[in-house]
């Protein structure tokens, strides 16, 4: 269509792209919600029946910790029996005992059979605490997604003007499958490492309160070397991230015009751009890379100088007999996962930002006005003839600028109505308000006598049948996208309407026939069998009322023949409004509305706008002699 609202979207995918930094290490750039906390709060909203098993979860979870962290406490009752019987053995041996006292290994035994029984309890645990996480957040996610779905069909097409594909893509699968993947690994890891975290703390202080003081006095250290670090390598992490949205932008652009690149000798100035693009990147990504590579070597050095401070203030215990060594084992063991779930937990703060980022983006499309509702007792047409009426008609799309202004015109049932004018005249927006793609400023649009506004708008809808200048064909047989136009049809129905539309020749000249698999967008078949394809598809669809948008203009001469009289059967009949490009297809019209404006200008037939001289006059002749100097 060639109108100042033209429906063209860019289906660019880079809007699409990841908004993150590769990753959840610390260091990572996050995308950071205006409203966390209120985003936050809507996310949990939609827990609604599942978060009892969100209680259950964390139940399990405390439970498969507590079995975990309870382990080495365990462990060191056993290593202390040993010991003591070691040391009571060779005691006796110095002093020239002649029993030698045992170790008692039933003890041991004993508690080794529940060591293994805690740890088997624990990893049951955990896979149910594991099942009902990823239960519930793939029911939140599968909860958003139909949410999305359902929004989508109840937004209005001035919604889709505003957005590009690629964005409102990544809001129903980037984001939606960022919060499914997040999501879950931050509500399993936060509740199992807050949890191991505070089992930890607890078990190191009742072995000893001062080891256990020690101990804490490193964590101050790993979050200012954190602190520190992290703001610096997100500024580069930043800094790569828009490089490589510059460089992947730059193959797109060499890949998608290629034929471009080589017709006028581009690819050694390409290359170069390209290599210039990709050492900035190398550059970033190396600074990125380094800073964010120095924070785990820093943290692990102040763990392995807090490791010896430990171990060395133990034995000083130990030999001072105030700490047994099961219990030292037992300290240092504590101390080696300590550090494991403050990294996790730093990590799952950088998750959580993305996920609540995410969300936000998709509850500002949930948020969005949708159309206004139709009418709770909506009207009804049993036998529509194809009367339509504009009366008196005001329509913009921005309230500054306006567009269409007292627009009044009848068209008869049967009558064929052509609708031309300059580019942003408003020709598409005629068709937009009749399809009640948009609702109108003041004024009525009647069908039949019937208001369209006070109608449901699928029935408003059923009315008319479509033939867009721009065909819409979907990855699918030949056969399923003609009955696009008609749920239910039968094969012979459709044969049919391929035939009336001049598309059973050439489908049958195909490998498959009509079962032939069409590519994205029918690419595959050429402008002129696509086209025949949705005239076929509009013929089946039987609707009393046509739109066409003339689409003859990129066919050769033959095959625009053969489009035009297709046309001419599929409105054999019928109330039909076409929008004319080439004016010399339409003198046959009954009626040719002439827009300039919003407004119609002139109006009659085409010998009769011809004799008046006026603007269509202008226009025919402009294009006639356009078309002389062509040939």
């Amino acid at each position: 269509m060639s109108d100042s609202k033209s429906q063209t979207k860019s289906t660019d995918l880079r809007a699409a792209g990841p908004r993150f930094g590769g990753g959840h290490g610390i260091g990572r750039p996050v995308e950071k919600a205006a409203d966390f906390w209120g985003t936050a709060r809507k996310l949990f909203a939609l827990l609604g029946p599942d978060r009892f098993k969100m209680v259950l979860a964390s139940l399990f979870s405390i439970a498969a910790v507590a079995c975990v962290v309870a382990g080495p406490k365990v462990m060191a009752l056993a290593t202390n029996k040993l010991a003591e019987g070691i040391a009571l053995i060779m005691r006796a041996q110095l002093t020239g005992a002649e029993t030698l006292p045992s170790i008692d290994f039933d003890y041991i035994g004993r508690i080794a059979l529940i060591l293994i029984g805690l740890y088997c309890l624990g990893a049951l645990l955990a896979y149910i605490q594991q099942t009902l996480t990823v239960t519930v957040t793939q029911d939140l996610v599968r909860t958003l997604r139909r949410m999305v779905s359902e929004k989508l069909d109840r937004l209005p097409l001035s919604f889709f003007d505003t957005q590009t594909y690629g964005e409102i893509l990544s809001k129903i699968t980037i984001d939606a499958d960022l919060i499914s993947t997040n999501l879950q690994q931050a509500m399993s890891q936060t509740m199992t490492s807050l949890f191991t975290l505070i089992g930890i703390i607890i078990m190191m202080f009742t072995i000893s309160w001062k080891l256990a003081l020690v101990s804490l006095i490193a964590v101050p250290g790993s979050i200012l070397v954190t602190a520190l670090i992290a703001p610096r390598s997100q500024k580069f992490f930043a800094d790569q991230q828009a490089r490589l949205g510059d460089l992947n932008g730059q193959i797109e652009e060499n890949f998608a015009g290629h034929i471009i690149v080589k017709a006028f000798n581009r690819e050694e100035a390409n290359i170069e751009r390209f290599g210039k693009t990709n050492e900035d990147l190398y550059g970033s990504a190396w600074k990125a890379q380094f800073m964010s590579s120095i924070i785990m070597p820093l943290i692990h050095f102040i763990s392995n100088v807090q490791y010896v401070v430990i171990v060395v203030y133990a034995a000083i215990l130990s030999a001072a007999g105030q700490l047994p060594i099961g219990d030292i084992l037992a300290f240092i063991q504590y101390i080696q996962q300590f550090g494991q779930p403050i990294q996790q937990v730093a990590q799952i703060a950088n998750v959580i930002q993305g996920t609540i980022a995410a969300a936000e983006r998709v509850f500002n499309l949930l948020d969005e006005p949708e159309e206004t509702p139709d009418a709770l007792k909506p009207a009804q047409l049993s036998a529509p003839r194809g009367l339509v009426e504009f009366d008196d008609v005001d329509f913009d799309y921005v309230e500054t600028n306006p567009l269409i202004r007292d627009l009044t015109l009848t068209a008869k049932p049967g009558q064929t109505v052509a609708i031309v004018g300059p580019t942003g005249a408003g020709k598409t927006t005629l068709v937009n308000l009749l399809m009640r793609f948009y609702d109108l400023n003041s004024g009525q649009i009647r069908v039949d006598g019937v208001n369209t506004a006070d109608m449901n708008r699928h029935d408003v809808r059923k009315l008319f049948g479509m033939v867009l200048q721009d065909t819409w064909l979907f990855n699918g047989t030949i056969a399923e996208n003609i009955a696009y136009g008609r749920e239910g049809a039968t094969r012979e129905e459709i044969e049919a309407a391929a035939k009336a539309a001049f598309a059973d020749h050439f489908i049958r000249t195909l490998p498959q026939g009509y079962d032939t698999i069409l590519a994205e967008d029918g690419s595959n078949l050429s402008v002129g069998q696509r086209q025949l394809l949705t005239i076929a598809r509009a013929i089946l669809a039987d609707s009393p009322i046509m739109i066409l948008d003339e689409a003859t203009s990129s066919v050769d001469t033959r095959t625009e023949r053969l489009i035009q009289e297709a046309m001419n059967r599929l409105t054999e009949g019928r109330t039909s409004f076409v929008i004319a490009h080439r004016l010399s297809t339409i003198r046959d019209a009954d009626l040719i509305l002439v827009m300039d404006k919003g407004r119609v200008v002139e109006s009659g037939t085409h010998d009769e706008l011809l004799a008046s001289d006026g603007f269509y006059a202008e226009l025919y002749n402009s294009q006639f002699s356009q078309e002389a100097e062509a040939a």
